[in-house]
């Protein structure tokens, strides 16, 4: 009876060691050979298209090409319509379009590859962000000077407990989110507290587990 017991016990601890050993192994994944070493590395796409020609050099707003992001929780990627507003103008024979001319003469959407992406157990909403004052560049940094985009972002928990903790620290006024060479005054603290209040931040609940996970 005693030898039964002890294997029970050995088999029941040893099975909770398992499942710890297990969940550890998986969430160390997420945190540290997934979603975070994606920061930095260039994600090529189907046309060459250079965020720091369009956004830097030529100031073409964030809101252009990603036009849901206002009121949607994407931000939304340009339809091939988009890219020949202009292109059937200019440098409408450049080798470097033509898989835009071949998506508009046959009617198939350009296949954008996802630069920035979060684990799905995250829910992320673009426009409550927008609406309440954070910048485009304090997610995704400084996308106008990137003529090959990458998520400048590891996009950990701790990244945004941060600015859910502190959101005085990183708001600016509604006019200069999408301005990407926008810089924070040296009372951006001050600032921050008045912005908070203003744009109708909730901070009593910024950080309950179900905004992020729901």
């Amino acid at each position: 009876m005693r030898a039964r017991n002890l294997w029970v016990k050995v088999l029941f601890y040893g099975g909770l060691a398992t499942v710890a050993v297990v969940l550890l192994v998986v969430f160390s994944g997420v945190a540290v050979g997934g979603f975070d070493q994606r920061a930095g590395k260039p994600i090529p796409q189907p046309v060459p298209f250079s965020h720091a020609l369009h956004a830097g050099e030529m100031g073409i707003s964030c809101r252009y090409c990603h036009a849901a992001v206002e009121r949607a929780s994407y931000a939304g990627l340009p339809p091939t319509e988009t890219c020949m507003t202009c292109h059937s103008q200019v440098r409408a024979q450049s080798p470097l379009l033509a898989p835009v001319r071949e998506s508009w003469e046959k009617g198939t959407p350009l296949e954008w590859n996802r630069v920035v992406e979060v684990p799905d157990f995250v829910y992320f909403n673009h426009s409550i962000h927008v609406a309440k004052g954070v910048g485009c560049a304090t997610c995704h940094g400084p996308v106008h000077q990137m003529p090959v985009l990458y998520q400048a972002k590891s996009f950990e928990m701790r990244f945004c407990l941060d600015c859910h903790q502190a959101p005085e620290k990183y708001l600016r006024p509604r006019e200069e989110v999408f301005n990407m060479n926008y810089q924070p005054p040296a009372e951006q603290l001050e600032l921050g507290r008045r912005l908070v209040e203003a744009h109708g931040v909730n901070q009593a609940n910024l950080t309950d587990c179900s905004v992020c996970h729901r």
